[in-house]
């Protein structure tokens, strides 16, 4: 069977998602009850749909609050002061579009997440943190 696409390159000016499925996020054992392939396409789809971008990555730290969605902004959103949001506990097709209705919608720094989305963001892992500060 040949690997699934891991990233969808629409827009270089849209938003990217990056889906953590590494040890805990994604893996039907931890997490049972959620079906981890179908939101992945639920965020494809979308992705397809509006024109931003997804990723995948192996893990992204916070075990504890899986599923992780990190909604990173577009060139457009750093310039409006926009910064990565880490998004918690999406184990469902609510939280999951609504993923992807602010990423349509623009991401961080473009469009305001909803305030039940913004209810799940969470701290990123030290290591990311001190990532993103070497950038600046």
């Amino acid at each position: 069977m040949p690997p699934t696409p891991r990233t969808f390159l629409t827009g270089s000016g849209s938003c990217t998602l990056v889906v953590c499925r590494g040890c805990c996020c994604g893996d039907a054992r931890k997490n049972p009850g959620t079906d981890h392939a179908w939101q992945l396409e639920l965020l494809r789809a979308g992705a397809a749909e509006h024109g931003f971008q997804v990723r995948t990555s192996d893990c992204l730290g916070p075990c504890d609050q899986a599923n992780v969605i990190v909604v990173r902004p577009s060139a457009a959103g750093r310039r409006a002061g926009g910064r990565a949001a880490w998004i918690g506990f999406v184990m469902d097709d609510e939280g999951t579009d609504e993923v992807v209705q602010w990423a349509a919608a623009g991401g961080p720094g473009v469009a305001e997440p909803p305030l039940t989305l913004e209810l799940q963001f969470v701290e990123p892992p030290r290591e990311a943190r001190v990532r993103s500060r070497r950038r600046r």
